[in-house]
């Protein structure tokens, strides 16, 4: 076990899973973020554990020559990136050789990861962006968490680079009116104070949704706040309350106001048109989230005739593009709001051959095939802890001709894939797609077949 504090000259072998570096001393793997394969540095080690450390550079010997200056002014304190210390395409490589390592090790595949797909102008690509406020030198500021912590690191003047211009307009307008009108930020701590978070959504046409999360619907001078998004956002389309009273780490609540403008806003993927409400799920990258479901929509190779399964379907984004395609599409999903947006997405698009079911995946599924279900196709999206086993064993029990599996996971899609294989499935190909551009994450999708179609 490394002592806490000490220093030692290190060199940097590989990427570890969240783009970190590691190193070894003594047989010890010490991550260390900020580190590139093959740089040397004098490394603190900050955090011993048994068999492992965290370290901290503190000064670099050899500079890599993937190595980049960050573009953002406070991306070393604010964590919510991990990639801007390196080039672009570095960060794509290490996306690409993590998917690798993981489907070999873990999944035992033997099957070749090509390139990532990743952005042209991998910048102001979110739509959505949701800010803490705080009180700083006495005027409210908004920002992000440091790494572990509630330390608010306070937005710099240009904005956060991977969200739009707009986004760090709306704030700063909620930040004056908070200085104007003598609104007080809420305290974790005591609980007290009206402002928790400021949520901005846009669409691609420009339009941009203004979410105040609140701990009371009553708010001091609230048309000099609409007055002053108005004059800094020239696409605003709405002014929203979010009631939150709770102690809680969740941002928004359930009680919803419109102030001023429209409940809801459009946006369109794939050629189809889908409401964006402050509690609405819609991807946050748009344009990477059409390549991403575009491959889905290849891997499943559709002919018109298919009865298709989409497990984890959320608002339905897949399975409205997959009904263009198919016969019958059926999405499961545990969460009741998301289905009604599904079913709602689904008129609004004219889009009959679909029929959502509200409930886990892991229950409904496993029922479903028990009552004789045998689709042609399942398509399963789930959330970064994977597959529930009982998912896993009733794709395997209805024996579909293909399992499309879109990941954002990529140790629980290895994990899924090894009891995918052994239940008969081969993985035929898999792509990963650049979603969150300068973070650790990546999504993949991946092709499964039990045969030839």
């Amino acid at each position: 076990m490394l002592a806490k504090n000490a220093v030692f000259e290190m060199t940097c072998d590989a990427f570890g899973q969240d783009a970190q570096g590691v190193c070894r001393h003594e047989g010890i793997a010490v991550f260390v973020p900020g580190m590139l394969p093959g740089e040397r540095a004098l490394v603190r080690i900050v955090k011993p554990e048994k068999r492992y450390a965290f370290g901290r550079v503190e000064r670099l010997i050899t500079e890599s020559p993937e190595r980049a200056q960050p573009p953002c002014p406070i991306y070393k304190r604010c964590g919510g990136c991990s990639c801007q210390h390196m080039q672009y395409e570095t960060s794509l490589r290490f996306k690409q050789e993590q998917v690798q390592a993981l489907l070999e090790r873990v999944g035992g595949l033997d099957i070749a990861v090509p390139p990532v797909m990743g952005m042209e102008h991998p910048f102001a690509y979110r739509n959505k962006g949701a800010y803490p406020v705080a009180v700083r030198d006495g005027h409210a500021v908004c920002g992000f968490f440091a790494p572990r912590s509630h330390d608010l690191v306070p937005l710099p003047a240009q904005g956060c680079m991977i969200q739009r211009e707009d986004s760090a307009a709306a704030v700063r307008a909620v930040c004056a009116w908070m200085d104007a009108a003598g609104v007080a930020a809420y305290d974790e701590v005591t609980g007290k104070g009206l402002v928790r978070h400021v949520m901005t959504r846009s669409t691609r046409g420009g339009e941009l949704m203004c979410v105040l999360v609140v701990t009371r619907a009553q708010i001091p001078q609230k048309d000099a706040l609409i007055a002053a998004l108005r004059g800094a956002v020239p696409g605003l389309a709405s002014v929203c309350l979010s009631v939150n009273s709770r102690r809680t780490n969740v941002i928004l609540g359930t009680e919803i106001h419109t102030l001023w403008g429209k409940d809801v806003m459009e946006d369109t993927l794939g050629g189809l048109s889908f409401s964006v409400s402050p509690l609405s799920f819609f991807q946050v990258n748009p344009e990477q989230t059409e390549k991403l479901y575009q491959l889905a929509l290849d891997f499943a190779q559709l002919t018109g005739g298919e009865t298709v399964v989409d497990a984890y379907c959320g608002a339905g984004t897949i399975s409205l593009l997959l009904a263009q395609k198919a016969k019958k599409v059926i999405g499961i999903e545990i969460v009741p709001e998301a289905i009604r947006d599904a079913q709602q997405n689904a008129a609004r698009n004219s889009v009959a051959n679909t029929e959502f079911i509200v409930g886990a995946s892991e229950e409904v599924l496993p029922r479903l095939v028990a009552d004789g279900l045998r689709p042609d196709v399942i398509v399963i999206d789930p959330p970064r802890k994977g597959c529930e086993a009982p998912v896993l064993e009733a794709i395997i029990a209805a024996q579909p001709e293909c399992v499309v599996y879109v990941s954002c996971g990529a140790p629980t899609l290895a994990r899924d894939a090894k009891l995918l294989t052994e239940g008969g499935y081969k993985a035929e190909k898999v792509q990963c797609v650049d979603m969150f551009c300068w973070t650790g994450a990546v999504e993949t999708v991946a092709l499964f077949s039990r045969g030839s179609k």
